[in-house]
């Protein structure tokens, strides 16, 4: 904490110094309606449908279009390239598609880009990072110019709320000419800023898309520029911002947040968003710490754990415990029943002990929020399970996890925005890569959950899978997280739970 009670106090000597007349790079930034915004993460591609970091999700929402926009303030659902829908069966929705929208690399929008992608992204070979964003599709099919139809595998009752999310759309020709690695490094699509310059793991810089159809429910982007900047330091940031050298970063650690709010020259924003961190526990067959598959040795690490502690001293407003793997507001999350595991570190120790363990020692992988991933192994070791952190990108992560190479996890997940279970209990506990799990009768409830038509049974299967889940201690639930972002003062914007920057609604006081 020096550095950053430090650098406070150097920076409220640079306000003064600028109040009294000296230029800064904010002032110059603003002059040049450029905003300058750091992030922890590089995605790993910039396609949406290859990527699996909120980063990219955010450049997504940005540079590309989806058929349908969910107002993230009434969560009404409106046309986006589509004007309309229609839904014509249990598994076939119709589109009629919106006319004179061209992508950013001047191909007009059409029936065909809409085709085209779903039913590229639709195919297993494509290897879709995020399956379950996909794999509810069947085919799409072209009805004329501008009219598309839509075929569901299954009964998917939460096809529109994916469309209106991670699912974008794609320039057919220019996709089919380049594939996700030249969408990568040339990013194509319709939305209201385009990608000007990308170098993987550095940088990208948007600008705005000055032929971005009217209609659209997203509104015009008002700030010309928007440069990102992947820094992996949290420190580095913060000097960058407390210099003037930037103008918005987010996920900032509770304490370095209120300190911030001193600072004149910046204003802190925070809010509860839809993100929950929680804990996996690997307990395959060939699991590298066989321990795990001891239910007892599960519980004592949750039990070991001081989650609403946590939350007050070091998470902070907005977050709340949770006792299953969902976010309260998604559909069909629910805690009812579910067993509960309060901090009691005695019950931890004695678990062990009847376990027969000594002298645990497990790895514990983690690629953010390391403030609380430290204190998690604080925890741990007070009961007497020593930890080795390993503290990673997230690809990374996920492929230790895929390749059954994790023993203890500590994540977070997002849903991509989908205020739907099932974007994101089935994600862990579905057999899908990062299953470590893997029981079938989970499995079953929540592809159930999945693909009924009748909102109480999805509900009833979706509760019994999250019980399961519970009562077998097979991954630890935390808490919901609050994102604190912090912004030169004179940007206008808005924190939304949905974890999305909006760029375009964006502007300078």
């Amino acid at each position: 904490m020096r550095f950053v009670t430090k650098a406070i106090a150097l920076a409220l000597a640079s306000t003064t110094l600028a109040a009294a007349g000296a230029a800064t790079p904010a002032f110059a930034q603003k002059a040049a309606n450029t905003v300058r915004f750091a992030y922890d993460q590089a995605p790993e591609n910039v396609d949406p449908f290859f990527n699996n970091v909120r980063i990219g999700v955010i450049i997504g929402a940005n540079v590309w279009d989806t058929l349908v926009y969910r107002d993230p303030v009434t969560n009404e659902y409106k046309g986006q390239l589509a004007k309309s829908w229609k839904q014509i069966d249990d598994k076939t929705i119709e589109f009629e598609l919106r006319e004179g929208v061209k992508f950013h690399n001047g191909e007009e929008f059409d029936a065909d880009d809409v085709v085209y992608t779903l039913n590229f992204v639709a195919k297993p070979e494509s290897k879709v990072v995020t399956q379950g964003n996909v794999n509810w599709i069947e085919k799409a099919e072209k009805l004329d110019k501008y009219k598309v139809r839509l075929t569901t595998k299954e009964i998917f009752p939460a096809a529109i709320e994916y469309l209106a999310g991670p699912v974008v759309i794609h320039p057919n020709e220019y996709y089919e000419k380049v594939g996700p690695k030249g969408q990568n490094e040339k990013p194509v699509g319709s939305g209201p800023y385009k990608v000007t310059n990308y170098v993987p793991g550095k940088s990208i810089t948007l600008e705005t898309n000055k032929d971005y159809f009217k209609d659209s429910p997203k509104a015009q982007a008002k700030v010309g520029k928007i440069e990102i900047r992947f820094i992996p330091d949290r420190q580095t940031q913060m000097a960058e911002m407390l210099s003037g050298g930037g103008d918005l970063i987010m996920h900032v650690p509770k304490d370095q947040a209120d300190q911030l709010k001193t600072v004149p020259m910046l204003q802190v924003v925070s809010g509860e968003t839809m993100r929950i961190v929680f804990m996996q526990m690997n307990i395959l067959e060939n699991t590298p710490s066989p321990a795990l598959k001891d239910e007892r040795v599960r519980k004592a690490i949750i039990h070991a754990i001081d989650r609403e502690a946590m939350v007050k001293n070091i998470v902070g407003d907005g977050s709340r415990v949770i006792n299953t793997i969902c976010f309260p507001s998604q559909f069909g999350c629910t805690d009812e029943g579910a067993a509960r595991y309060p901090y009691d570190p005695a019950k931890a120790k004695a678990l062990l002990a009847e376990a027969g363990v000594k002298d645990l020692t497990l790895d514990i992988v983690a690629y953010r929020e390391r403030n609380q991933t430290e204190a998690l192994i604080g925890y741990l070791q007070a009961v007497g399970i020593k930890t080795n952190l390993r503290f990673l990108q997230y690809a990374a992560m996920r492929e230790l996890i895929a390749t059954n190479k994790a023993m203890l996890t500590h994540q977070t997940w997002g849903s991509f925005s989908v205020n739907d279970v099932s974007a994101n209990t089935p994600n862990y506990f579905a057999f899908r890569s990062e299953d470590i799990t893997r029981d079938p009768q989970v499995r079953d409830l929540l592809n159930k959950g999945n693909n009924s038509v009748a909102p109480e049974v999805r509900k009833e299967a979706y509760k019994e899978a999250l019980k399961i889940i519970a009562d077998k201690a097979y991954a630890a639930p935390l808490y919901s997280l609050p994102v604190y972002y912090v912004a030169n003062k004179d940007l206008l914007f808005k924190a939304y739970p949905d974890e999305l920057v909006r760029f375009w609604e964006m502007s300078w006081k």
